[in-house]
């Protein structure tokens, strides 16, 4: 991970946020390069499941929303990690995460889950390895019971009793900070789209089967985030709420599952033994589903972890909000001519862990043979690359030509323009951000034939192609 954490910052992927001040724990601003990496992944999700569906719509729902929402959605009430302190070095953990890295470690050592739940069974009267689903009771006797080390110290914790700690950040809205001007920062994007729908009904004509698709920020007081943008208070979702009869919502679980996993691997390029699904088991469930699966990517130095949840959420929050607000959820089927409460299917992907997972897996490496040793190349697919085409005159005395391609190019594609250091180290830099084409202006082919030479990233290999065929030429390759 420390090799992608440098390239995110010596390129301009990802920066500190507030760098100059000494930063801000957890805070990462998105680079020139990183910005455009992030809007490519937001705009290849939303052509693949609204412009190419003619069953999706789009929503863009505000952040800040009436605080009962988050009363009916069970946030206010429910909302919470486990809250753990070291008393010996006042850092503070949560517990369940402690509790899994035991499990994992265990495992490690060849003691066997069943095993570790039968031991477990027996100790502290708990019937799963889930820890998020034990009480506060069970969990603090794991703690100290087990005597779990704190990871820093690789001690053994003097550990404080567990406390309930929500996530959701708070503010005031308005001129005064009292009770009645409460409101929350969203921790996710979906109840937009739950209280957004039958506006969505009504104004789009749309009937059941369909979804809602939204991309936002949202933002949770995590306890322990960390791992570069692994793991942030204030992150971006793409969301999808899709809305299908009773008893039909396995089905569509199924459809979405195979779709979702289709679009990491053959629209960003994700390679398929970097993924697995995980199904959730039944005690890990949230208490609104009857079926999650993740889809895991093997992060590095991290190992699988969560990329995108397929949650079935059952028809839990049109009914929480109808109860609410008193208002009709229901959805009436002119064809069967019956009302009922939709059942909902709800893929969601972290737009930021997305644009982690992203960069891992298109880092290489390759033998620098003028140099030695070796350098990088992120071996982007095209159309996600941050930069499609990089315009680079030979020398000083070719800028004239080489900013006429560039003006031309940079209409219809994100082109740089780049005169500083030698072809080979330009062609190096561009390698390493990902860039497809490098478009070389020399004065045998541009001045004399009104050619180009274009390099190839992943080849290496390069072809003259006339100026004015040249957008033709990269819009073909985009296509292909």
């Amino acid at each position: 991970m420390k090799r992608i954490v440098d390239l995110a910052k010596n390129r301009g992927f990802v920066f500190q946020g507030s760098e100059i001040y000494g930063g801000l724990a957890n805070t990462w601003d998105y680079g020139p390069l990183g910005s455009l990496l992030k809007e490519n992944l937001k705009n290849l999700w939303i052509r693949e499941f609204v412009q190419r569906r003619p069953d999706m719509v789009l929503l863009d729902a505000a952040i800040l929303m009436n605080p009962q929402v988050w009363v009916a959605s069970g946030h206010v009430g429910g909302f919470s990690d486990p809250l753990i302190d070291d008393k010996n070095t006042k850092e503070r953990f949560r517990a369940d995460k402690l509790m899994e890295s035991l499990f994992m470690e265990r495992e490690e050592k060849e003691v066997s889950r069943d095993d570790q739940l039968k031991d477990y069974t027996s100790k502290y009267g708990v019937n799963n390895l889930v820890p998020e689903s034990w009480t506060p009771e069970q969990q603090f006797a794991f703690m100290t019971g087990e005597k779990v080390q704190n990871p820093n110290t690789k001690k053994p914790g003097d550990w404080t009793e567990i406390r309930k700690f929500n996530l959701m950040f708070k503010t005031s809205q308005g001129v005064t900070e009292d009770s009645s001007a409460l409101v929350y920062l969203r921790p996710e994007t979906a109840q937009g789209i739950f209280v957004d729908f039958p506006n969505i009904v009504r104004t789009c004509r749309r009937r059941v089967p369909f979804g809602v698709a939204q991309v936002g920020k949202a933002f949770r007081n995590e306890i322990t985030p960390g791992n570069f943008i692994f793991r942030t208070r204030e992150f971006e979702q793409m969301e999808i709420e899709f809305f299908c009869e009773p008893g039909t919502q396995l089905e569509w679980h199924e459809k979405w599952k195979v779709a979702c996993k289709k679009f990491l691997m053959d629209t960003i390029g994700i390679k398929e033994k970097n993924l697995r699904f995980r199904e959730h088991e039944k005690d890990e469930l949230s208490h609104y589903s009857d079926g999650t699966f993740d889809i895991e990517y093997d992060f590095p130095s991290i190992g699988f972890s969560e990329l995108q949840g397929i949650a079935s959420r059952t028809d839990f929050d049109l009914n929480a909000h109808m109860k609410e607000s008193k208002q009709d959820m229901s959805y009436f089927d002119p064809v069967k001519n019956t009302k009922y409460v939709p059942y909902v299917i709800e893929p969601s992907i972290g737009l930021t862990r997305l644009f982690l997972a992203t960069l891992c897996d298109a880092y290489d490496t390759v033998a620098d043979g003028d140099e030695g040793g070796e350098r990088i190349v992120l071996r982007l697919k095209p159309e996600v690359a941050p930069v499609k085409i990089a315009v680079l005159p030979l020398v000083k005395k070719l800028n004239e030509k080489a900013e006429e391609v560039f003006q031309m190019l940079s209409k219809h594609f994100m082109t740089w323009y780049d005169e500083t250091g030698s072809i080979g180290k330009r062609y190096a830099r561009f390698d390493e951000i990902g860039t497809p084409w490098c478009v070389t202006i020399d004065f045998d082919n541009s001045l004399e034939k009104n050619a180009v030479t274009i390099r190839d990233r992943d080849t290496a290999e390069q072809v003259i192609v006339p100026i004015d065929e040249l957008v033709g030429y990269f819009q073909k390759a985009l296509n292909q």
